[in-house]
């Protein structure tokens, strides 16, 4: 939109609408409407998911033969497994960009940036953890959220975890990222004393494991090659962890990384195929990893 409207005329050469509010006459209509006052109009069809069969079927009849001048962006939630020919046809005769969900690692981050960009505030790390943990990754409604969050906080900078808590923001029972952080910081009895509370919150064993395996891998690389090697491995929206990942990996040599994953995948396999309870086997892996001395520990004795 911003590409092709010219500002002086926008008003004139926009319009948006949504898939099932909208039907094919209308979008025939539309996609005939030469610019006005300007080189570019602009037609936006949102949840393209919803379109009727004829609003389809005009959709892809005005990418076949767009009149000059018309740019025609069509976004549509794709379901699981579609095979319907309409999606087909649309990435054939149209520039195609997919924007795939976001990570559950990723949406803390997210939230962080966004709040700073379009809100004009500030989120405490702890606190944008616990709003992707309570509300989940669906970035409209994290948008949503904070939105209320930051008429909340008013004139004050910073959206902090008390924020979170009293807008009424569902909050989970035990924040997933802190307990990883628990672990990589050693605390392991704080660990196997918050364990409940994890599984409670919806984590399964199989979850725990693999996000561990994430969060020990990167102080392994933290601890073999410093800021630099972390900063390479860390995807954009998960780069604020490095200095937290950077202060942990001093507790851990690269061996007693190794270690450890080996000791997660070992964790993997029982809870897969022993008739173990999740608690039983991450709680017997918390200990397996405390046994093996920090070299903190090592110099003292």
């Amino acid at each position: 939109m911003e590409a092709h409207l010219n500002p002086a005329s926008r008003d004139f050469n926009l319009d948006q609408l949504r898939g099932k509010e909208v039907g094919a006459d209308t979008v025939a209509s539309l996609v005939q409407t030469p610019p006005m006052m300007a080189e570019w109009r602009v037609l936006v069809i949102r949840d393209a998911q919803g379109l009727s069969n004829p609003a389809r079927t005009a959709v892809l009849e005005a990418t076949s033969s767009c009149p000059p001048g018309l740019a025609l962006i069509v976004s549509a939630e794709i379901p699981s497994k579609s095979k319907a020919k309409f999606y087909r046809e649309l990435t054939r005769a149209a520039l195609d960009v997919e924007f795939g969900a976001v990570r559950a690692g990723d949406a803390p981050g997210w939230v962080m940036e966004r709040a700073r960009t379009e809100h004009g505030k500030s989120i405490e790390a702890a606190a944008a953890r616990q709003l992707v943990a309570g509300v989940g990754t669906d970035l409209g409604t994290l948008d949503a959220e904070l939105a209320k969050l930051s008429g909340y906080v008013a004139d004050r900078g910073e959206i902090g975890m008390e924020d979170v808590r009293e807008a009424g923001v569902a909050v989970a029972r035990e924040d997933r990222w802190e307990w990883f952080d628990l672990v990589g910081e050693r605390r392991f009895a704080e660990a196997r004393a918050r364990l409940d509370g994890l599984l409670a919150s919806g984590e399964s064993g199989v979850a725990i494991v693999a996000g561990l395996g994430t969060h020990l891998i990167r102080i392994g690389i933290a601890s073999a090659g410093g800021q630099s090697a972390l900063s390479r491995v860390l995807p954009r929206y998960q780069q604020w962890v490095s200095k937290r990942l950077l202060a942990q990996s001093r507790g851990w040599r690269p061996e007693q990384v190794e270690r450890a994953v080996a000791a997660l995948l070992r964790a993997d396999h029982l809870l897969k195929s022993a008739p173990l309870s999740d608690r039983q086997v991450v709680e017997e892996l918390l200990f397996r990893l405390e046994v093996d001395p920090a070299p903190a520990q090592e110099r003292a004795a």
